[in-house]
């Protein structure tokens, strides 16, 4: 397929911008394809204009037909064929096996979406009927369902060049919801988006799906970023990224005249709770899942294990998953950037007053830290992400200091309880703690891998998100793209 660098309007290409850019190969920094041009202002204006036009009608197209239009997407993709694969590959240094997986993923998630949508019980209709009769005052016949926000913006995650990008789980929550979406390609793996990109395009003409439904610009200025979500016709935003993009947009959301939602999934340390009997009987096995957990895609995921909560008792422990550590292979970073800032990230925690690391200090490496649960919540700054492969052992003096952290600790993706049954029966107040701090609680596995499911929560407490109501993995990701309307005294056929 020929890769333009161009934005994708509705059905159309666009370059009016002088501002270049490349896709870069993440092994060797070499250029990959073409130059991209990034969008101006003008052309994210000419991609809302088409996206308000095309909610006029998309939003009525019925659930079926927007169901075709998903699996048309997959056959799109999968018609790139290897070509997908490779460029993917080039632009984020993840090996071929990862990406092929990832593509499944992707498929495997439009095509859950199109199931879902299929089943109308989806909107959520409820019906209270009217009594007429009733004392002191009648009731009215009461209809409630779901209907699409509107045209929402959706930005690109850097770690999932696949799942969480183009088309990921954000762009098709809403495009199932029914609203159109005017896409932020990521400027690591521009490349890939086009390839992407240009099928969701594809899918849409095919389908006789209406113009605007789908358009993409690229960009590697904030400032059309921030554009995109003050622009009056953005009626919600998704992102995946860092603590400070994220929050930036939200802040920028809230200030419109009309505020509207982000749903931002900004980061995470997703704690590892170890206890005793569990590393007492399986010590050898656990310092195996923990390292390979910690160094899975080289750390780079949201999910990743960057910190461990175990008693005083328990502290030799944590020299076995220092020496599993200092065995693992580090495959290639996403960027030169995510390197250098896990590089002076673990730097910094090495140098900070209480912290002690396990591991080598050959950088960039798998990083094993200690501290103190004591000295961990006099300083909290400890706590700060370090996106790659490190990870935080914080050690409490006895079960009654370790809730005492975990309570004082901020919102997070996911939690782990790696235990024995006889230990987890007596852990009611652990759980409990963990609870109020996470949107997913795990027992004896690992964080990193989140199945897409309808009972999946990917999502949490602030600031591990913006919204700790919402997911951005599952089928119940469609409802951050929805609201309730009720319809009082409408006859079924008024309904729209």
């Amino acid at each position: 397929m020929s890769i333009t660098g161009k934005q994708i309007i509705g059905y159309g290409l666009s370059q009016q911008g002088s501002r270049e850019f490349h896709g870069i190969n993440a092994s060797t920094g070499e250029v990959v394809g073409p130059i991209f041009y990034e969008a101006t202002t003008d052309e994210v204006d000419a991609a809302f204009t088409l996206a308000k036009s095309a909610f006029s009608t998309y939003r009525k197209i019925s659930d079926l037909d927007r169901a075709q239009f998903l699996m048309a997407i997959i056959d799109e993709i999968n018609a790139i064929g290897d070509e997908l694969i490779q460029t993917a590959c080039a632009e984020s240094g993840l090996p071929e096996a990862r990406i092929t997986g990832e593509r499944g993923r992707t498929t495997g998630q439009i095509k859950a979406f199109a199931d879902f949508i299929s089943n109308d019980q989806w909107r959520k209709e409820i019906h209270d009927p009217a009594l007429p009769d009733r004392q002191p005052l009648p009731k009215p016949d009461l209809f409630q369902k779901q209907i699409p926000l509107g045209p929402s913006v959706i930005f690109g995650a850097s770690n999932f060049p696949l799942a969480f990008s183009v088309a990921g789980g954000d762009t098709m929550s809403a495009l199932a919801a029914g609203c159109p979406v005017v896409f932020k390609a990521h400027p690591a793996h521009p490349n890939t988006c086009e390839l992407i990109g240009t099928a969701i395009q594809k899918a849409a003409q095919k389908t006789h799906m209406p113009e605007g439904v789908f358009s993409m610009i690229h960009a590697t200025s904030h400032e059309i970023g921030g554009y995109l979500v003050t622009h009056p016709i953005t009626q919600a935003v998704g992102f995946t990224g860092s603590y400070r993009g994220g929050k930036a947009l939200y802040d920028l959301a809230v200030r419109r005249p009309q505020p509207i939602p982000v749903y931002a999934e900004m980061g995470s340390i997703n704690p590892v709770v170890l206890l005793s009997e569990k590393i007492k009987l399986a010590g050898e096995a656990l310092a195996d899942g923990l390292s390979q957990s910690v160094c899975m895609g080289v750390g780079q995921f949201c999910t990743n294990p960057g910190l461990l909560i175990l008693l005083k008792s328990d502290e030799g422990f944590l020299d076995l998953v220092a020496s599993r550590l200092n065995t693992m292979p580090l495959g290639t970073f996403l960027t030169k950037g995510i390197k250098e800032a896990y590089a002076n990230g673990t730097k910094s925690l090495a140098n900070h007053t209480g912290v002690q690391q396990l591991t080598s200090s050959d950088l960039p490496s798998p990083a094993l830290f200690k501290i103190s649960a004591k000295e961990a919540m006099n300083h909290p700054e400890v706590l700060e992400e370090v996106f790659g492969p490190s990870t935080l052992a914080i050690v409490a003096e006895d079960m009654e200091e370790m809730i005492a952290f975990i309570d004082s600790l901020p919102g997070q993706l996911t939690a782990t309880i790696q235990g024995e049954k006889s230990e987890l029966s007596k852990s009611s107040d652990l759980i409990e703690a963990l609870t109020q701090k996470v949107g997913r609680i795990l027992l004896n596995g690992f964080p990193t891998g989140v199945e897409v499911s309808g009972a999946m929560v990917h999502g949490g407490p602030f600031p591990s998100t913006t919204d700790s109501r919402s997911t951005s993995v599952g089928t119940q990701a469609i409802y951050r793209f929805t609201r309730p309307v009720c319809f009082q005294n409408f006859s079924s056929e008024l309904i729209p």
